[in-house]
C-alpha cells in the first residue's frame, strides 16, 4: 500500500473522531455556562490531537519513504486508537455533566383547591328559576327565601343534631328526599326540587309554608 494513502487515511480518521467528539459535547452542553466552557476545552483538546496526529503521520511517512520499510504503520494505528479513546472519554464526561445540570429542577407540585360547598347565591338562583316556572309571583320567592334562610341558611349540608332534619329544606328524616334523587345528601338541586314539591303539596305555596312557620316554628 502506498505510504501517502496510509497517512491520509489515518489523518482523515483522526479528524473525524475529533469532530464527532466536539459535536457531541458542544450539542448537548447548551444548558449552562459551565457546559459551554467544557465543550470549548474539549474542542481545543481535540484540535491539538488532530494536529499531533497529522505531525506524527507526516513524520512516519517521511521515515517510511527514507527507510523503505513498514515499521511506522503500527505507530500510526496506535496513535489513531489513542485519539479515539481520548475523544470517547471526553464525550462521555461532557454528556454526564450536562445531563445532570439540565434535568435538575426545584419545581413543586401544587394540589388544586376545589370547593365542595355550593354558594348559597347559586342555590337561591336555581330556586328562583323553579319558582318562576310555576308562575308564582316574586313575593312567593321572598317567602321561600325567608323560610329556608331560617331553616338552613341555604346550606345543603345543614343537619339538625337533635331532630336529624337535613339539607336546605330541612327534610325530616333526610332520606325522604331520595324519591327525587339518590344524590339528595350532597346535591342542592335535588333538595330544592323536593322542597318545592313538598311545599306545593302541603301548603299550596311558599308564602303558605312561611306563614305556618311563623306561627309554629316549623312547617
Amino acid at each position: 500500500m502506498d505510504s501517502n494513502r496510509v497517512s491520509n487515511r489515518v489523518l482523515v480518521r483522526n479528524t473525524a473522531v475529533a469532530m464527532i467528539a466536539v459535536s457531541v459535547v458542544g450539542g448537548v452542553g447548551s444548558g449552562t455556562a459551565a457546559s459551554a466552557e467544557q465543550a470549548q476545552q474539549t474542542g481545543r483538546t481535540a484540535a491539538a490531537t488532530v494536529k499531533a496526529s497529522a505531525e506524527t503521520s507526516a513524520e512516519a511517512t517521511a521515515g517510511k519513504s527514507a527507510a523503505g520499510s513498514t515499521a511506522a504503520e503500527p505507530a500510526l494505528t496506535g496513535s489513531a486508537e489513542a485519539a479515539e479513546r481520548q475523544a470517547d472519554a471526553a464525550s462521555v464526561s461532557g454528556i454526564t455533566t450536562v445531563h445532570t445540570a439540565v434535568w435538575r429542577t426545584s419545581a413543586q407540585a401544587v394540589k388544586p383547591k376545589v370547593s365542595v360547598t355550593a354558594p348559597a347565591i347559586l342555590n337561591k338562583a336555581y330556586a328562583f328559576r323553579l319558582v318562576a316556572r310555576r308562575s308564582w309571583p316574586g313575593t312567593q320567592f321572598q317567602c321561600l327565601d325567608s323560610l329556608w334562610t331560617r331553616e338552613s341558611g341555604w346550606n345543603h349540608r345543614a343537619e339538625n343534631p337533635y331532630s336529624g332534619a337535613y339539607g336546605i329544606p330541612q327534610a325530616l328524616p333526610g332520606n325522604k328526599m331520595s324519591g327525587t334523587g339518590l344524590d339528595w345528601q350532597f346535591n342542592p338541586l335535588t333538595q330544592i326540587r323536593w322542597g318545592l314539591k313538598y311545599i306545593r303539596t302541603r301548603y299550596g305555596s311558599p308564602c303558605g309554608a312561611w306563614g305556618h312557620f311563623q306561627s309554629h316554628n316549623w312547617y
